[in-house]
């Protein structure tokens, strides 16, 4: 799933996000959500979030509920 859409990711939830300093080669870094920065309902390059480590990105796939079948 992927992390345009705000309704879809809340705290705790496992995700993929690209990291500012990796906008260019467009790598992934997993972790678990901790805040939800992005106020609008959606944005198209992914809702930006602060992960459990402090690192800052936009989601761009929601892990946890690909592993629940969702």
């Amino acid at each position: 799933m992927n992390g345009q859409q705000r309704i879809n990711i809340s705290p705790g939830l496992e995700v993929d996000i690209v990291l500012k300093k990796d906008q260019r080669t467009g790598k992934l870094t997993r972790g678990i959500v901790k805040d939800i920065l992005t106020n609008s309902p959606s944005h198209p390059h992914g809702i930006k979030v602060r992960l459990q480590d402090g690192q800052v990105g936009r989601v761009q796939y929601i892990v946890q509920n690909e592993k629940r079948g969702k």
